[in-house]
């Protein structure tokens, strides 16, 4: 797939994501609208970091792109219901106890200051924790069955390496959502607006994947962003009982950093390049 054509399927689903914040705005009004869209750029911007992880994932085990895509077809589908027990939860305990978002402040705080210390661990993703987990209860074969992601063989139920991965994958979008939601929380606790913009966002992940797998070198220091995002939406909880910032300069601020971090990675590639 060209990189013109995943990109234009990624601005398809932006495009149908702003039609929705269009209809929110006319059936429920500004203020909703505008957490919407907050929510939004907050999920898909914290989600490149989520989809560079899953690059490094494909590449540990060397899956070819067009296994890629069944994997991650399934890891979307998975999140949609993982998002929605994430959402009715955190929208449930935040309404139960209202310090807690104070708690989502410090982790979101602490999540940044990780990603802009760059304290990155080596993983072995052979033998992670949640492979290790999924060994117990199934065996998981050495080489791939094709598109499969179980076999028998001699009557014996086996997963394949695929199945192994979309696991991982799971696993890691349940830690993403860690940040993510609490993230969400320094714009709304509306429910419905969290999930509904979490879905949008998710929804163009696939394609987002394919098209950073393609430039990612270009764009290697927007993770940097990610991290001030989390800061910021992190100390945006912790002074919320105190001073709150309207949902507008919040997008204004995130969409700003987001911006300069792109931009950033685009002048710093461009000086590395022209210095070889």
């Amino acid at each position: 797939m060209t990189t013109k054509k995943v990109l234009s399927k990624f601005l398809l689903i932006v495009f149908m994501a702003i039609i929705v914040n269009g209809g929110i705005w006319y059936y429920m009004g500004s203020e909703k609208a505008l957490q919407f869209l907050g929510g939004y750029i907050i999920e898909l911007s914290l989600s490149v970091d989520n989809l560079f992880l899953f690059l490094l994932i494909f590449s540990s085990f060397k899956i070819e792109p067009k296994y890629q895509k069944r994997v991650l077809k399934y890891g979307i589908i998975g999140a949609i219901f993982l998002r929605l027990i994430f959402v009715l939860l955190g929208v449930a305990v935040v309404n139960k106890f209202k310090w807690i978002i104070y708690v989502f402040g410090i982790l979101l705080i602490l999540s940044g200051i990780k990603i802009l210390a760059n304290k990155e661990e080596d993983v072995s993703f052979e033998d992670s924790k949640l492979l290790k987990l999924l060994k117990k209860f199934i065996p998981v074969t050495e080489e791939l069955h094709n598109e499969k992601f179980f076999v028998r063989i001699h009557n014996v139920l086996y997963a394949t390496p695929l199945f192994a991965i979309l696991f991982l994958i799971e696993g890691s979008d349940v830690i993403f959502a860690i940040d993510s939601i609490p993230a969400i929380f320094a714009i709304t606790t509306d429910p419905f607006i969290i999930y509904i913009s979490n879905i949008f966002a998710i929804l163009g992940l696939r394609n987002l994947y394919f098209l950073l797998e393609k430039l990612h070198s270009s764009f290697e220091y927007v993770k940097y962003g990610v991290g001030v995002i989390l800061l910021f939406t992190g100390i945006k909880l912790g002074i919320s009982f105190k001073y709150h910032i309207p949902v507008a300069t919040s997008i204004f601020i995130i969409v700003s950093i987001l911006a300069i971090s792109v931009l950033c990675s685009i002048i710093i590639n461009k000086r590395t390049e022209f210095q070889n």
